[in-house]
This record gives C-alpha cells, structure tokens and sequence, in this order.
C-alpha cells in the first residue's frame, strides 16, 4: 500500500501538496487528475524518488518494481525491437549474471544464473517486446528498423513500449496518450485493464481514463482527495460534494449573520450582555466551511463565416500521397498513399476520419489544407472556402522567441497580404482583447511561446485560427496538449460552429462529441463508415489482433532447414506431381536439356553442402527443444550449467549455419537464373 499522511511538498517556492494525506491500495488503477500546474507530475517525482516530501510521512513498499515512461528522446543505433526488449530490467540483470557465472567458472552460480534466466523469460522476450511494439502502431516491416530512424513521435511510443515491457509491481503513466493514434489507443486501454500491478495515470482523455481507471485522486489546492470510481463517477461524486458544500456555506452564512445581529443589538445591554458575549464565543469556536471556489472555465466561439459556399469541396478521382524527395533520381514516381477518391464535403457537414495507424489519414487532411498537392484528379474549392487547418506538427510552427502579440500581428500581415481580411479586428488593444479570450491576459501577451507549455502553445494556435473566421476546420490531432476543460470548450465550440468540420483525433469524447458522420481511410482508399465508435473499436482490436497473429505466424515460419527439405523434396517428385509447375513447362523443350544439365553439375557441390547443413540444423533444432525441457524440469545444479552452456553455442552455432544457408540458397538461384 502508497500511504501519504499529512505530506508537505514543494518545488522552489510553490507549495505543491499542503498536508495531503491519501492511501493507494495493492492492484488499483488510479487516475490522478487536476488542473494544469496543480502538481501531478511532482506527485509522480516524488512516487518515484526524484523528489522528496518536506513534511509528513509517505511510505512505498521497499520491495515493488516500478516502472514509467522515460521522458528523454532516445539515441541509438539499435533495432526497435532489442531497444523495447532491454526495458525487461529483470531479464537484463539475469543476462549479465549468466555471463559474470560463466566467467567464474562457478558451476553451482551458472546452474542458478541459467534458471533465473530462462524463469526471465528469455525464450519469448522477442516475441513480447514485438507484440508490445506492433500493439503501439509500428508495421511488421519495422520491427528491425534503427530506433533512430523514427521521429521523435514514434520514438516516445518505444519508449512507452520499453516501459510496458518491464516487469512491475507499480506502473506510472503521465499522459501515455499523447503520440498515439486511436487504434493505438484502443489497444493500449486493453493491455492496461490486464495489467496486474498498481497503476497510477495522468491523462486528459475522459474516455481512456474511464476505460481503465477504478480510483480518482484529484490534487486541487494542494490537497489530495480520493473517490471509488472512473473519471465519469468522480465527476458525478464532485458534483454532489460541491454542491453539499455550497449548501452547507450557506446555512453557515446565514447562522453567522443571525448571531452577529443579536451581538450587534444586545451587546450594549447590561441584562443581555452575557448572552451577547456567549454568541460571540460561539461564533469564535465555529469551524468555518470554506466557500466554494468555483475553477476558471475557459470558453471561447467561433465567429459565424463571413461565408458558406456549398460544396465546400468537391473531389474527383483524386490519389494523394507524396512527391518523390528531391535528392531521388529522375524519373522517381510519387508515393501514393490513398487513391481514386470522389467525394465532396458539404456546408455545415461534421465529419470524423477514422482509419488505422498509417492509412492515411493526415495525408488527406494535409491535401484538403492544401498542405500537399494531389498527386492527381481534380479537387475543386467553394468560391471563398476558408480553411482553418490545425496540423499534428502545428506548434512546431510557433516561433519560441516571439510572444503571443507577436504571433497576432504577423497574422495580421499575412492575412491582409492575402487578401483575405474580413471583419476581424486589427488595432493592438483589439489583439489585445482578443487573445485574453483565450486565457492570455497581462505579462502573458508578452511571454516568449518558447516558455509556455504544450497547452498554452495550443491554445495560441486555437486562437489564431478562430480569429481568421474560417467556414471549413480541418483538425488533425487538436487536443494531444489540451487539458479536460479547455477540451471541454473546444467541444462546446466546434458544436456552435456553423461551418464545416473536418476531424482527425484519439480523444473519442471529442469524436462523439462533434461529428455525425465518419469517414474511412483503409486500404488506400475513403469510404463512409455506417458503424459508431463502438464498432470502429472493435474493428481497431481485431485489426490488431490480426496483425500481431501475422507476426507471430512470421516469427514462428518453418526455420531454414524446414524451407530446404521442402525444396529438395519437391525438386525429387515426378513430373507432372503437384507444385512442379516449372517441371511441366519444361516438358517438350529438349533444347534446354543441355543448359539444364550444366546448371545442374555447377549447383551439385552447392545443394550437397545445403543438404549437410539442413540435416545438422535438424539436429540442432532438436537437441535445443530436449535441453530447453531440461532446464524447465531438472533442479540439478550441475546438470542445469551444463544444458545452459550447451544451449548457448547451440543458438550460435544454429546462427552461423543459417547465414550460410541463406548464402547457398542465393547462389544455386543465381545460378538457375
């Protein structure tokens, strides 16, 4: 059990927790939440030893095995799939004990260090690490990729791998969500209603914390408070409390009133004078109850469109993707990501674009945003079509020395050099104005954008684009750095939008929230999709299930040798015997009889030595699978270091004649060719 009593925490000079006191119970998940800047994260640090508490007791039990989401962009060289797998800690150590016993020599320190290692799992961590790796949106055909070739996106989402990878008794998530797509979100909510551990999350996604939470924590005031149930059922339960607790300040208020009057009206009175003073002792001893400080709402409107044409849009055959890179040869074709869409976008429409990981949905939104050009077809635009595009990368755009006047200004220019300025407001003090809509009031119109969090970099972005008036948003990924409340607002906002919504997004409350009508990005086309979130879930889970069936059958394909005995029983069937098809096509043709028979004495030597090397592997093989069942039965520490040791230059020795069967294979069909 977690058990915070009376703890004091600080960061410089900000008092994080006052004399907070919460228990967390062995196999709960609980979601902390609160405002931005309540202190959540530091309550994480000091879960997990970075920070420490300056008063009050806080306990952990020695014993658990955390783990967490490292926050650093990895470097390396290493392949995804050995770099999730070294999030294993307890398999890492079990390796390098085996190596440290073999080089003692110590056999009774082998036979333990060999059975700690295979009870590591050591045999399967492969197959974890790439089921963890898949599950997160990764293709089958980057598994062995360099982790430095993925962006940083991708490469949080390994590191959210390497941490679900590692054995734990407590499991901390802050914001696991942010660089996953839906479908990746969907299998992530699945593999945390498994986990067996503790479980503390931080997220701003309703719906994920619903999915797999059954406590809330909530930090406000630097006070923590528990209450049974998901996110939905604290919000309920806060409610009622408020509300008790308004009603409760108000009796209160009304008591103090009434005493205050009589001390007032009788305090000068010798004959009531002591009953006065006995009022006023009462109103001394009163415990106050604190009145209810409502939190700031944020909430802002689009205006109405200067326009509405309709269609907005019209597509015709268009195929998107991307344009060859510009250091690629002459002649170098496009790359085509979605093809063949007719389809047009109405005024007034809400549509959602659904697809999984990769399809090819921001390369639609980035077209539409005329991001990218189509590769071909036509796409026709409404006479006055405005776009307000927010892309994923958009506050990549932002420039961190400039502040947010800065930003509103150039907007200005920009807009104005266009030729697309309407009725917004232009003076400063309008900007001004304008951008303490959004929450950017005093000092903060002058703050650097390079200082201020995610959120607030979104929300400049948010601002930005409401004052351009646009008829048509495209949303890519809108809400990855907003909080519940400003989430809230964006949701409130977008329902009051008279234009057209176009919305790619992970936060599945917003999804449902905003859109009646979905789109589906899937097999390199868009097609409607008649089904709601529910059954867009279930397709994701299957999707994925499919995929991770596809690397298991991958991982598990016949070795080398098993290919090999294949070939040379098939080259060994009679012509005219089913799959020689090769065989049939030769019939008749004598004049290749000569060729046929030198290419066959120059590959003799080969498919001699290929032979040789299918039957050692066969034997290999099977002398690993007898060794492996040794280790998992026997206790004998002798007879364990010695079926360790002898595992080992198996697997190596099965490495070597696999390279070189592999070698064989490509010159006997050079040679055929």
């Amino acid at each position: 059990m977690i058990t915070l009593k009376n703890v004091v925490l600080r960061r410089g000079a900000k008092v994080i927790l006052d004399s907070a006191s919460v228990s967390m119970n062995p196999g709960e998940k609980i979601g902390l939440v609160g405002r931005n800047g309540a202190g959540k994260s530091s309550l994480f640090a000091m879960l997990n030893g970075t920070l420490h508490e300056d008063g009050g007791e806080f306990y952990i039990p020695q014993q658990w095995r955390m783990a967490q989401v490292a926050q650093d962009m990895p470097e390396t060289e290493q392949s995804a799939t050995s770099y999730v797998i070294e999030g294993d800690v307890v398999l890492l150590a079990a390796q390098a004990e085996v190596d440290a016993s073999e080089a003692s020599g110590d056999g009774d320190r082998m036979a333990h260090a060999y059975m700690d290692l295979y009870d590591s799992g050591a045999h399967d961590a492969p197959a974890r690490a790439q089921a963890l790796i898949l599950g997160l949106g990764f293709k089958v055909s980057e598994l062995d990729n360099p982790v430095n070739s993925f962006s940083g996106g991708w490469r949080m989402r390994l590191q959210l791998a390497r941490a679900l990878m590692c054995p734990s008794d407590l499991l901390l998530l802050d914001e696991p969500t942010n660089h996953l797509d839906l479908d990746a979100l969907v299998w992530l909510e699945a593999w945390l209603q498994r986990y067996q551990g503790t479980m503390l999350v931080i997220s701003h996604d309703r719906e994920f914390l619903d999915a797999v939470t059954d406590v809330t924590v909530h930090i406000e005031r630097a006070k923590l408070t528990r209450y049974g149930g998901n996110y939905s059922k604290f919000e309920d339960l806060r409610a009622e409390q408020m509300a008790l607790q308004q009603g409760a300040y108000s009796k209160q208020q009304d008591k103090i009133a009434h005493l205050q009057k009589f001390i007032a009206r009788f305090k000068a009175k010798a004959s009531k004078a002591k009953q006065a003073q006995s009022r006023v002792k009462a109103l001394d001893r009163m415990e106050k109850i604190a009145p209810l400080l409502a939190e700031a709402d944020f909430t802002f409107e689009f205006k109405e469109p200067a326009n509405l044409p309709n269609p907005m849009l019209s597509m015709q055959n268009a195929w998107f993707g991307y344009p060859p890179p510009e250091d690629a040869p002459a002649g170098t074709p496009p790359t085509v990501i979605v093809q063949n869409v007719s389809k047009s976008v109405l005024a007034g429409q809400r549509i959602g674009i659904l697809g999984a990981n990769g399809q090819g949905k921001s390369t639609v939104v980035k077209t539409i945003a005329r991001a990218l050009a189509p590769i071909s077809g036509e796409m026709t635009e409404g006479k006055g079509l405005n776009i307000g595009y927010f892309a994923q990368q958009e506050l990549d755009v932002l420039r961190p020395a400039d502040n947010p006047l800065e930003h509103m200004i150039r907007l200005v220019k920009e807009v104005t050099a266009a030729g697309k300025m309407g009725n917004q407001p232009t003076r400063e003090q309008d900007l001004r104005s304008f951008l303490g809509n959004f929450n950017f009031s005093g000092d903060m119109v002058k703050q650097s954008v390079g200082s201020m969090s995610g959120g607030e970099k979104a929300r400049l972005v948010l601002c930005m684009i409401v004052w351009q008036r646009p008829n048509l948003l495209l949303l890519d990924e809108p809400t990855n750095h907003l909080d519940l409340a400003t989430r809230e607002a964006l949701s409130m906002a977008l329902n009051e939008f008279e234009g057209t919504v176009m919305l790619v997004s992970h936060d599945r409350a917003l999804l449902r929230a905003v859109c009646d009508e979905f789109w589906m990005v899937s097999q390199g086309g868009v097609a409607p999709f008649d089904g709601d979130l529910d059954d867009y879930q279930k397709y994701l889970l299957d999707y994925a299930k499919r995929q991770r069936e596809e690397a298991k059958k991958a991982a598990s394909a016949p070795a080398p040798a098993a290919v090999a005995t294949k070939t040379v029983a098939a080259s060994a069937q009679p012509a005219g015997a089913t799959g020689t098809s090769d065989a049939k096509k030769s019939v008749g043709k004598r004049d290749d009889g000569p060729r046929r028979q030198q290419q066959s004495d120059n590959t003799k030597p080969l498919r001699k030595e290929l032979e040789k090397i299918d039957v050692r592997m066969a034997a290999l093989t099977a002398e690993r699978d007898s060794l492996q069942g040794v280790l998992a039965s026997t206790t004998v520490p002798a007879e364990l270091a010695q079926s360790g040791k002898r595992l080992k230059a198996i697997d190596a020795e099965l490495d070597t004649l696999e390279e070189r069967w592999l070698e064989l294979t490509e010159q006997i069909e050079t040679a055929a060719v």
